[in-house]
Order: C-alpha cells, then sequence, then structure tokens
C-alpha cells in the first residue's frame, strides 16, 4: 500500500501511539520537577527547573532493596506457574479423560480466574498463616499461583494443540518417551508462546497489589507497588516521588516487552514458530 492511504495508516498509527505514550511522558517529566511546580496550579509537561532530587531521595531511600523484592516474587510467580501449567495443559490436550472431566477443570479454572482478589483474601490470610508464610516473599509467589496459573494454563492449552500430534507420533517410533516429546518437541515448537504467556504472567505478577498490601506487613518485605502506595496519605501526595517511583518500575516492564517482543509477536500470532 502506498500513497495517501499509507500517509493515512502512519498519521493514525502515530497519533495511536502518541496517546498511549502520554502518560509515560508525563509521568517522566513529573520525576523531574520542582515540589513548587505541583502546588503552583499550573498543568505543563514540560519542567520549568528540572531537578533530580526525586531520584536521590530514591537512591538514598535504597528503594532498590524493595525491587528486588518485586524481581523475586515476579520471577518465582512466573516459573513456578510455568512449570506447573506446561504439563497440565498438555494433559489436558493429549491424554484422554473420562468424558467432560477436562471440560469441567477448565470451567473451574476460569471460575478461579474470574474471582474478584478481594472475595479470597480472608481465606488466602487463613491458608498462609497456618503455613508460616504471612508477611513473606515466597507466600506472595504461592498466592499469586490463584491467578498466574489458570492464565498459563489457558493460554498453554491453544499452543499445545497447535503443535501437530503426527509429529510426536514418529517421536513415539523412534522410541521417545513423554518426557523426551516434552523437551525436544513440544517445548521448542511453542517457544514463542511460552514466551508470550511468561511475559503476561510477569506483569501481571510485578504490578499487583492488593495481595502485596493484606498479605505483607514489614516494610523491608514490600514490593514496589505497596511501596509506591505509601507515597500518598491523607496529609500529602508527594508527586514528585511518587513519578519517579513509577518510572523506576515501569522501566524493567518496558525492557522486558522490548527485548521478547518478536517472540510475543508470534506467541500472540499462534504460538509456533
Amino acid at each position: 500500500m502506498s500513497g495517501p492511504a499509507a500517509i493515512r495508516r502512519l498519521v493514525a498509527a502515530s497519533l495511536v501511539a502518541a496517546l498511549f505514550a502520554l502518560p509515560l511522558v508525563w509521568m517522566a517529566a513529573t520525576s523531574v520537577k520542582p515540589p513548587g511546580e505541583f502546588a503552583s496550579g499550573q498543568a505543563s509537561l514540560l519542567p520549568h527547573a528540572p531537578t533530580a532530587r526525586h531520584y536521590e531521595w530514591l537512591i538514598a531511600s535504597r528503594a532498590w532493596r524493595l525491587g528486588l523484592n518485586s524481581v523475586v516474587v515476579t520471577a518465582g510467580t512466573t516459573l513456578v506457574a510455568l512449570f506447573a501449567a506446561i504439563p497440565a495443559a498438555y494433559a489436558l490436550a493429549r491424554l484422554r479423560f473420562p468424558r467432560k472431566l477436562d471440560l469441567a477443570f477448565l470451567v473451574f479454572v476460569l471460575v478461579v480466574k474470574l474471582t474478584p482478589p478481594i472475595v479470597l483474601a480472608v481465606p488466602l490470610y487463613q491458608v498462609l498463616r497456618s503455613l508460616g508464610l504471612l508477611d513473606t516473599l515466597a507466600g506472595l509467589v504461592l498466592v499469586y499461583q490463584l491467578y498466574a496459573l489458570p492464565f498459563a494454563i489457558w493460554m498453554f492449552l491453544g499452543f499445545v494443540r497447535d503443535v501437530p500430534v503426527a509429529v510426536e507420533e514418529a517421536a513415539m517410533i523412534d522410541g521417545a518417551g513423554l518426557g523426551r516429546r516434552l523437551r525436544e518437541i513440544v517445548l521448542p515448537m511453542m517457544a514463542p508462546g511460552v514466551a508470550a504467556t511468561a511475559v503476561l504472567v510477569a506483569i501481571t505478577a510485578w504490578n499487583e497489589f492488593l495481595f502485596a498490601f493484606l498479605f505483607v506487613q514489614s516494610p523491608h518485605n514490600f514490593t514496589l507497588p505497596t511501596f509506591i502506595a505509601t507515597m500518598i496519605n491523607e496529609d500529602e501526595t508527594l508527586w514528585g516521588r511518587l513519578a519517579a517511583l513509577g518510572v523506576v518500575a515501569s522501566a524493567p516492564v518496558l525492557l522486558l516487552i522490548g527485548i521478547v517482543h518478536r517472540s510475543l509477536t508470534r506467541g500472540f500470532s499462534g504460538g509456533l514458530q
């Protein structure tokens, strides 16, 4: 496509990109504004007197330690969900279960996924307390599986079904067992789908606030979302620090998406290489 139509598409795409980028640009600009500009009542995108004081405060407050907490929880949640969801999805797609059992399981998974988190807060609190995992990062990893695992199973189910059965049957004739077929055939063929699912699970775990707020009380165990919430209180909102934390918290997600964007595109378009 060329000519006026291509120009119109380019302009439309640029406007959409600018619309989605505006909040990020505004947050980055706010993070270098001095406090006086917030109280002036005059909204402006560019700071009149840029300052790095909010980022200096971040370094002095050692917020990077809480960032490490978020990294640990996100990585743990993603790995556990992937290792549990891949065999579950493979079993649902390939093994012969009693009639309607696989459908009932998928419906149950979907119901759990759609249940509002606050409804499950009290029973989850009791479970974590009985296991001695309250106020721990391991407890958050366990709780996050309530939503990460159902989502991963649903995603992997379609990807596994896209793997040709004939390829596995040929490998079985050559003597390949289940573990070898998963390792050498199924997983390599659905690698883009695995990458796409891992990124989405990681983003959800990275941004999760409610369970981290309810089940973690010690400040040294806070994740970044709960720490960001402390910038808002009944007396004031620390806009500069809030924006600086937002920039720092958004950067790893944007970097991750930038690294694996090709796998994301292939995964969402079918999941197979």
